[in-house]
């Protein structure tokens, strides 16, 4: 028997918590890009680390509060209008009556626009005798980089403020805001501005009340699209053979609108922000294959999307940009993203994808085929040239006849096909590849873009493309068989193609949901894409609501890794899209009820990734915390299930 001690401890020494990412899976989100505003279910911001007021790669406002001197608000309910707007209600009991039916109400309609956030609050009331309130509006400004706010290490910027009748203007350099509140009494302090609307409600009667705010920050390098949508979201949704179909489809098509971008100086090419709130901006790789899979719907943002990123196509060979003659742009920002404690460093245009260049050539093919016009497709021959030059050039970094990636200076993205986590390439045992990274699909778009862009060079160019057609004939035949010869594994579970090769040309063994992307591209077999569909639809890779990232026989797997066990939904719909052009129906139908069934379990809005779990252990999809919502590629992703699920010839 022992004897506790009876000296009294040390008092413990205060550990301040760690910097984390904030996790978004409880946040309301209403957009319009590039603003964006993230709250509470009661419209209030500020109780969680990702609230805030966005405009561009800027949280503008920290917290924003509504209160009552004379009651508490008890909210009640939450009403999203599209992607743009909410109408939140509550109860105002302090200045009710004792009966049990609330007689007093507050609406509060929350609209965002571009730069623009504005609130019209309704003060209703059916009792027998005026009522009288003070409503209270609270604005905390901030003015924190994004990278710094992802990062949980979100700092306030120096700011003037200037009080004006019924308003404030706060300026923190190129950045600031303005607080528009007719009838308010305005006031500036240590908690922020303030606003206060004295307000008397008649008998059986209403007083409504607004306000707005005008953000503005000088160094953005995207704007809003002014046009409005070219699809009708009601009546794609109505189209709809499915009722859950239906639902996703009006809000994936209200998400994708909101996400609309357009560069300043080319204001009617729009193409799709990759998602919020951390990708709010053009992205190479995801603003490619959103269009794709929306072609569909909208074959002019495709258009538009590939003038976009040639106008930014590299023409110097730059490590610190991943810059290379010829190649598409990874992601455009107003100012570097840093990323703390990771070493990462990425300027404000940033090159580093493998796979954006040779998918730009595909879009550009698949826009040709759904009706592009020909005078457009002409104009762009100078850039495919260019795109097709970086395949041939610079793509093949080690001379192995494979398209692959390397972090030349280690301060960018290690990894850099859509799977960029450090750790999303690894073998089955869990243990890391090693780059040069050659990844399988990459090899599946550089085969189709070469093909691709013969045909194009074939129909719209010149006698100088003669020799050009010839050779990428030849040199997407050759790369099919080295492929066929070198890339299939066999393991414990089967054959089938490996994630990548590693620097030393070993094939990386992982089942992973990385050969989805094969389907359709030409690069397999017919007999191969049989085979691929149903190891994808196995146990191991099909959770019910999606294809995982990793096989559950991985050493690596876990349902809530990013990249090694999570379910993406653009990954799946990849899949199913690869599928329908390999003329695999009936499979590309049994991932869509999966994702049907997510779509549902998510409320229509599907974020970026949900966990790996299989549907066995929950009657819903368990949320990846941090994933963003809405992302264009898995709001597009309700498209090709449309197409899925759209009657083939002879049904």
């Amino acid at each position: 028997m022992t004897t506790a001690p009876t000296t009294t401890p040390p008092a413990a020494t205060a550990v301040a918590p760690a910097a984390l990412q904030p996790l978004l899976n409880d946040a309301l989100i209403v957009l319009r890009a590039p603003t964006q505003v993230w709250s509470d279910t009661t419209g209030d911001i500020g109780s969680a680390a990702v609230h805030g007021v966005y405009h561009g790669d800027v949280r503008h406002v920290r917290a924003l509060t509504v209160s009552c001197d004379d009651s508490t608000i008890e909210w009640i309910s939450t009403a999203p209008d599209g992607a743009s707007r909410v109408v939140f209600g509550g109860l105002l009991r302090g200045i009710d009556d004792t009966t049990p039916d609330p007689k007093v109400r507050l609406l509060r309609d929350r609209r965002v626009a571009d730069g623009v956030v504005s609130e019209s609050w309704t003060l209703r009331s059916r009792l027998d005798r005026p009522v009288r309130a003070a409503l209270r509006l609270r604005v905390e400004p901030e003015f924190a980089h994004l990278h710094e706010v992802k990062s949980g290490h979100a700092l306030a910027r120096s700011t003037d403020v200037t009080v004006d009748g019924g308003g404030a203007r706060v300026n923190a350099g190129a950045l600031g805001l303005e607080l528009i509140a007719p009838g308010a009494r305005v006031a500036s302090g240590v908690d922020g501005v303030v606003a206060v609307w004295s307000v008397e409600v008649p008998a059986f009667g209403e007083v409504e009340i607004g306000w707005s705010l005008r953000l503005r920050d000088d160094t953005l390098v995207v704007d809003s699209a002014t046009a409005p949508a070219r699809w009708d979201a009601a009546g794609v949704a109505a189209g709809a053979p499915d009722a859950r179909l239906s639902r996703w489809l009006r809000t994936a098509l209200d998400d994708l609108d909101a996400l609309r971008l357009a560069l300043p100086d080319h204001p009617l090419d729009e193409f799709f922000a990759a998602g919020a709130p951390w990708f709010f901006t053009l992205f190479g790789r995801d603003s490619i294959w959103a269009a794709r899979l929306t072609l569909p719907v909208d074959r002019e943002i495709a258009a538009s999307t590939l003038r976009v990123l040639a106008r930014l196509q590299g023409t110097d060979d730059d490590a610190q940009t991943a810059q290379e003659p010829g190649k598409i742009l990874h992601e455009l920002r107003a100012s570097a993203l840093e990323m703390p404690g990771e070493g990462i460093v990425l300027p404000p245009k940033y090159y580093g994808s493998v796979d954006s260049t040779p998918l730009w050539i595909c879009l550009l093919a698949d826009a040709h085929r759904a009706g592009m016009p020909d005078g457009e497709v002409r104009e762009l021959l100078p850039a495919l040239r260019r795109a097709l030059g970086w395949i041939r050039d610079y793509g093949d970094s080690d001379g192995d006849g494979f398209l692959d990636y390397i972090d030349r200076l280690g301060t960018g993205l290690s990894n850099q096909g859509w799977k960029d986590s450090g750790d999303s390439v690894q073998w089955r045992d869990g243990s890391l590849a090693e780059g040069p990274i050659a990844l399988c699909e990459v090899q599946a778009y550089a085969y189709e873009a070469a093909l691709a862009g013969a045909d194009l060079l074939e129909r719209f160019g010149d006698t100088t493309d003669a020799d050009d057609i010839s050779f990428w004939r030849v040199w997407a035949a050759d790369l099919k068989t080295r492929f066929a010869s070198t890339y299939w594994v066999e393991t414990p579970e089967g054959r089938y193609p490996a994630i990548a090769l590693d620097r030393d040309k070993r094939p990386v063994d992982s089942l992973t949901s990385n050969i989805g992307h094969l389907l359709g591209t030409g690069i397999l077999s017919s007999d191969e894409e049989v085979h691929v569909a149903s190891l994808l639809l196995g146990e191991t890779m099909s959770s019910g609501f999606g294809i995982r990232t990793l096989s559950t026989d991985a050493a690596g797997y876990w349902p809530l890794s990013y990249h090694g066990g999570s379910v993406w939904v653009h990954d799946t719909a990849i899949a199913a899209h690869g599928m329908l052009r390999a003329g695999l129906v009936e499979s590309a139908r049994a991932v869509v009820e999966g994702l049907l069934d997510a779509a549902e379990g998510f409320g229509y809005r599907v974020p970026e990734l949900h966990a790996g779990d299989p549907r066995s252990h929950s009657s819903v999809p368990t949320p990846y915390p941090a994933a963003c919502r809405p992302q264009a590629w898995s709001a597009a992703a309700a498209v090709v299930c449309l197409t899925a699920l759209a009657p083939a010839p002879g049904e």
